[in-house]
């Protein structure tokens, strides 16, 4: 069986290969069926082949162990793979918007498209979503993020066909109405810019050691305080690497126990924790004893 790695590679590299094909036609029947808002979809498959290149070359990277100069691992290269992507998706974006603002009104912007346009939009409609459904499959499966994210980026551009199609339908009915088509890349922009600030918030969040959400450090919390003979449990924290969690935290025990019983006690949390929490890699465990004394006595004393 392929290790995840091989698996992100090889589930990666068909989608380059279906991009690439689509990018061309698009842009074959984009300038045959005078459709701007096909070129404009052409563009975005095109967008596509840079994050599969970047999904391909960070997958060798973020893979390798840790070392000395890297403890922890380089999952956070894939976090890098992720943004990248995601800016790569606002550029497109923007670019695509931009143009389609400014030939907007444009008297001479072109003819009305033709056939082509039409049903190479519905092929691209059709392809891309099943990219989509089996790269994301994929990604949950290895749970990999950068993978995904470039699922999301099929799913965009399965989602962009649509304007495209209805904008080169109404053009060809509505022959003056000519403006639809420039209509219609708009809108493949704005979804196009919408999916990169879904991808780059959570990757700058990984990049500033943004936690856990809410509900997971609940969870933490209270699978840890069900075991038996735990007091109390504190600073806690969390942090992913990659699409890894890691948490440490403090364990407060009775501090008569010996140190191999807490250390058992730990341990049990440690493998609890990791069973029930898919996406926890790591916990390091703190023990410490708890008050045996009263602490307004301590302080007199």
């Amino acid at each position: 069986m392929d290790s995840p790695e091989h698996y992100v590679r090889r589930v990666t590299w068909i989608g380059l290969i279906a991009n690439i094909l689509l990018s061309g036609i698009k842009f074959m029947a984009g300038i045959l069926g005078d459709s701007q808002a096909l070129m404009a979809d052409a563009v975005h498959s095109l967008s596509d082949t840079i994050t599969d290149v970047a999904v391909i070359l960070g997958s060798f990277f973020w893979s390798e162990p840790p070392d000395q100069c890297h403890p922890h691992g380089h999952q956070r290269i894939e976090t890098m793979v992720t943004i990248v992507i995601g800016t790569v998706l606002l550029l497109a974006g923007v670019g695509v918007g931009w143009h389609a603002v400014t030939t907007l009104h444009q008297e001479d912007a072109g003819t009305s498209p033709g056939p082509i346009a039409l049903v190479v939009a519905a092929i691209s409609l059709v392809t891309k979503e099943i990219l989509f459904r089996w790269t994301d499959r994929a990604g949950k499966r290895v749970k990999s993020s950068a993978l995904q994210a470039n699922a999301w980026h099929h799913r965009l551009d399965a989602i962009s066909s649509i304007p495209v199609f209805l904008a080169v339908a109404g053009a060809m009915l509505f022959p003056n109405l000519t403006f639809l088509d420039h209509v219609g890349a708009l809108i493949v922009s704005i979804f196009i810019i919408q999916a990169s600030f879904k991808i780059l918030v959570p990757g700058f969040g990984e990049l500033l050691e943004a936690g856990a959400s809410p509900g997971t450090l609940e969870e933490i919390n209270t699978l840890v305080q069900r075991h038996p003979g735990v007091i109390e449990i504190h600073q806690l924290r969390t942090r992913y690497l990659g699409s890894t969690l890691r948490i440490d935290f403090h364990l407060v025990v009775d501090g008569e126990l010996t140190i191999k019983q807490g250390h058992d006690i730990a341990e049990q949390i440690k493998t609890d924790l990791i069973s029930r929490l898919p996406d926890l890699a790591d916990a390091i465990i703190h023990i410490e004893p708890g008050n045996l004394l009263d602490p307004d006595r301590t302080t007199a004393n």
